[in-house]
């Protein structure tokens, strides 16, 4: 693993806390000011910083850096959390997430000084009330990344002396006061520069969480002639203040590389970790200075008072202490029990319950089993054939083949929350730009679906949220006005229904002016001006392309964009979208879509001579009519009687240009089949069977044809289409011209 995929790693980790972070603020904006929330929101920050810093993206690490000050005076109390403090930090976390999108190279780079002025301004005290002052504390160790653009900072990197001179000069033991201190040994593994672990960076963070080196362990260090220059063999032992947490101090090693051998211990204090006189000061000090920046593990004269005459395995770099006394002759074993440690219970406890797997190869597994699938339908349909189609193995097979196709696409799902922790960041710049206030509940965030779904569901979910917020929801003086609370209520929601997921963005705010919507509709030309129409049909007409009723163009909306973009993503997606309204209470919108985009379960029918397939999701029933349910009137197309109700079919052989189809309905089947346009009828010759297929693109295998949504291979190993069933309603309502539309695309 080289260090761009460590990298790639360290983002997604980012991704995942900039989502705890999140899911913490909407517990603080619901007053739940609980010590977990509030170490869940500090843990996060500080392990961006972290990886930050081991990554070389200091701007990101600076400002995590003054974010995690000001988050700490809160976690300890030194802060009261205020709602003008709250508003602060969820301000700060949206330039944090701009910071982590730019080093990603997904953007610019944020202008962040006056929010790490805000955030200094806040550690002062000067918000959310009195508070004393409180300093910054003083690094350790002056490594910190404040000059970012500094040449020897840079080089310091791969700079062996740094380390050294890190490990001469450690900053002199403070009093011990409260918890004793953190006794850290860190020796990476011997292979830790080829998986991109730089322990220089490690070592510099733990300098500035206010660590001081105690001692050095060289007892791997080979002679020169076996030196490997791209190995690591030095570890360090370091004391860090007692009042940090223990998980803060490992989580600066989350990026180390497997073999790391870290041990984080109390101190006992009893005994001090500090042996002056077990360093052979003479010995290190010329050799680093004159010779090479590596001692050498070799005999050395020892100064008169160690009596000792065998070479000391270990040498220490030395530790002043307040009243030095003449030393006992002690042995290096404390420092190399600690160094030689095992790792910590618990970092082995730790093992990962889940693995991270590049989306191309789950994708090669997808479609892997799609071949599988048709392979098994292949195998049914032939065994069929040959009158071997009742035989239990089959059943078996077809049962397990089922069972493995469900669990492979279940390893795609993910959770609506990747989606929906953008939307609290969409509303908080709403209320910015309307002065409008927003309450944003959200429902069901852990509802799965396709991987390829929730990343196509975001534009559009985006304009409805940007829609029920600057449509839907009054000002708060015209709330307070119609006697509602001055806060609106944006609600989110998702859940599976029918094989299908529901999700849903609702408001309490104004509702659909019905009128106005249809004097701006008849306004743009849109409609007739003697147009007829119900509830449901004015409604749909906002998806129509340049429809706005917005007074004014903003930023927000009055472009006629938004919507029309909404319905054309969602029906690309397979999906269709509803509506309910009432005026003065709010809207509703709902969409429904497919759970994956990759199997669907299907009818197989014949029209002519060709094989189509319609999804089930569409299907309402099947009949074959008698002669008096069908009528014709002013030679359109015909009607059929549904229970009362006059549905037009829609004959597909003549639409899609098949030869041979049958053309009296009374002759065919009829299937009614439900749409954004409302019900319709197809008119196919026969049905042959319903099954699960595997969807296959079009648009990838050669290109987007209006009215097909993919193509399929069925048992018999023919290639049957998939019908667009609300691309062929509308296509055909609007145009009233019969296939001639459809033909024109296909030639086109």
């Amino acid at each position: 693993m080289n260090l761009d995929e460590i990298q790639q790693i360290f983002f997604q980790e980012c991704e995942e806390g900039l989502g705890a972070l999140e899911t913490a603020f909407a517990d603080l904006k619901r007053d739940r000011h609980d010590d977990e929330t509030i170490n869940t929101v500090f843990r996060s920050v500080h392990s961006i910083k972290g990886g930050a810093g081991a990554f070389g993206h200091e701007r990101l690490q600076h400002f995590s850096h003054h974010y995690e000050t000001l988050l700490d005076l809160i976690r300890n109390g030194t802060l009261p959390l205020s709602e003008p403090l709250i508003d602060l930090i969820v301000a700060a976390f949206d330039t944090l997430a701009d910071h982590v999108a730019a080093a990603r190279g997904e953007g610019g780079m944020p202008a962040d000084q006056a929010m790490l002025d805000r955030l200094a301004a806040a550690a002062q005290g000067e918000i959310g009330g009195t508070v004393a002052a409180v300093a910054e504390p003083e690094p350790v160790a002056d490594i910190a990344f404040a000059a970012p653009t500094s040449d020897v900072a840079a080089a310091a990197l791969d700079d062996f002396d740094a380390l050294f001179a890190m490990l001469e000069d450690p900053a002199p033991a403070a009093e011990p006061a409260g918890p004793a201190e953190w006794i850290v040994s860190v020796h990476p593994g011997p292979r830790a520069f080829d998986h991109g672990a730089e322990p220089m960076l490690a070592l510099r963070e733990l300098s500035r969480m206010g660590g001081r080196t105690l001692a050095a362990d060289l007892s791997e260090l080979p002679q020169l002639d076996g030196l490997d220059a791209e190995r690591a063999y030095i570890g360090v032992t370091m004391a860090l203040p007692g009042t940090l947490d223990e998980e803060d101090i490992r989580a600066v090693f989350d990026f180390a590389d497997p073999q790391c051998r870290l041990t984080v211990t109390r101190a006992d204090p009893a005994m001090a970790f500090a042996e002056p006189e077990l360093v052979v000061e003479p010995a290190i000090a010329e050799p680093m200075a004159d010779v090479i920046p590596l001692p050498v593990a070799a005999p050395a004269p020892v100064s008169p008072p160690v009596a000792a005459p065998t070479p000391a395995p270990v040498i220490a770099a030395p530790v002043p202490v307040a009243a030095p006394a003449p030393a006992p002759a002690a042995p290096p074993a404390p420092v190399v029990s600690v160094v030689e440690a095992a790792s910590s219970p618990r970092v082995a406890a730790a093992a990962a319950q889940t693995i991270r797997v590049d989306l191309d190869k789950l994708d090669r597994l997808v479609n892997l089993v799609g071949e599988l699938v048709i392979t098994q339908a292949m195998l049914a349909q032939r065994l069929s054939e040959n009158e071997m189609g009742s035989i239990p193995e089959l059943s078996d097979l077809d049962h397990l083949t089922r069972e493995l196709q469900d669990s492979t696409m279940a390893i795609r799902a993910q959770p609506m929350k990747t989606v929906f922790s953008r939307v609290p960041r969409i509303i908080r710049e709403l209320e910015v730009e309307t002065g409008k206030r927003v309450r944003l509940e959200v429902e069901g965030e852990m509802t799965e679906v396709d991987k390829t779904v929730v990343e196509r569901i975001g534009e559009p979910l985006t304009h409805l949220i940007r829609n029920a917020v600057d449509h839907g929801l009054e000002t708060p003086a015209d709330r307070k006005a119609a006697g509602k609370d001055g806060e609106g209520v944006v609600t989110l929601s998702a859940a599976h229904q029918s094989g299908r997921i529901v999700i849903t963005v609702a408001d309490d705010g104004r509702g659909i002016d019905r009128a106005r919507v249809k004097a701006k509709a008849i306004e743009r030309g849109i409609i007739a001006p003697d147009a007829q129409l119900s509830e449901e049909e004015i409604d749909n007409l906002i998806f129509a392309p340049g429809f706005s009723t917005a007074a004014v163009v903003s930023n927000i909306s009055g472009r006629g964009v938004g919507m029309d973009v909404v319905r054309k993503n969602i029906q690309a997606l397979g999906g269709r979208i509803g509506i309910q309204s009432e005026l003065g209470k709010g809207s509703s919108f709902s969409l429904s879509l497919p759970l994956t985009l990759a199997v669907l379960d299907g009818m197989i029918v014949t029209v002519g001579d060709q094989t189509f397939v319609i999804p089930l999701t569409h299907i309402v029933e099947s009949l074959r009519p008698g002669i008096d349910e069908v009528h014709v009137v002013g030679g359109q197309s015909p009607l059929l009687d549904v229970r009362g109700t006059y549905v037009p079919v829609h004959r597909v052989g003549e639409q899609l240009g098949v030869t041979g189809a049958i053309a009296k309905p009374e002759n065919a089947v009829l299937i009614v089949v439900e749409s954004d346009q409302g019900q319709a009828v197809l008119m196919v010759d026969s049905i042959q069977d319903q099954r699960q297929v595997v969807v296959k693109s079009l648009e990838a295998n050669y290109r987007a044809i209006h009215g097909l949504a993919g193509a399929t291979i069925l048992g018999d190993g023919r290639v049957a289409l998939i019908l667009d069933v609300d691309a062929l309603i509308g296509r055909w309502r609007r145009d009233g011209r019969g296939p001639s539309a459809f033909l024109e695309d296909m030639a086109a």
